[in-house]
C-alpha cells in the first residue's frame, strides 16, 4: 500500500467521522421555547382564576415543574426541559379545572341553601 492510498483512506475516514458528528449535532433536541411559553401562559392564566385559593397544591406543582424546566434549559437538557414544560402546562390546566369545580360546587350548595330557605319561608306563610 502506498502513501497516497493511506492518505486518501485517512481523509475519507476523517470525512466520515465529521459527517457523523455533523448529523448527530443536527439531530440533537432543539430548545423547547414554544413548550416553555405554553407552560408559562398556562400557569399565568391559572393564577388569575382564583386557583391559588381553590387548587393551591396543583398550582404549586405546576410552578415547581416550570422552575425545573427552566433549570434544564439552562443546563441545555432540552429534552428534559420540554417534558417538564409539558407537565407544567398540564398541571396548570388541572389546577384551573379543580378551582373551577370547587367554585361550581360552592355555588350549587349556596343555591340549594337559598332554595331551602325560600321553601321554609313559603311554608311558614301558607300555614298561617
Amino acid at each position: 500500500m502506498n502513501t497516497t492510498s493511506k492518505t486518501t483512506r485517512s481523509a475519507c475516514a476523517l470525512a466520515a467521522v465529521a459527517a457523523i458528528a455533523l448529523v448527530a449535532g443536527c439531530a440533537s433536541t432543539p430548545p423547547p421555547t414554544e413548550k416553555m411559553a405554553v407552560a408559562e401562559a398556562a400557569i399565568q392564566r391559572a393564577g388569575t382564576s382564583g386557583t391559588a385559593t381553590n387548587a393551591a397544591a396543583e398550582l404549586q406543582l405546576a410552578t415547581d415543574k416550570l422552575a425545573a424546566a427552566r433549570q434544564a434549559m439552562s443546563a441545555e437538557d432540552y429534552e428534559r426541559a420540554g417534558q417538564l414544560a409539558e407537565q407544567a402546562a398540564v398541571d396548570a390546566q388541572a389546577a384551573e379545572i379543580r378551582a373551577q369545580s370547587t367554585r361550581s360546587r360552592r355555588a350549587a350548595q349556596e343555591s340549594q341553601e337559598a332554595a331551602r330557605v325560600l321553601r321554609e319561608e313559603i311554608n311558614r306563610k301558607t300555614v298561617r
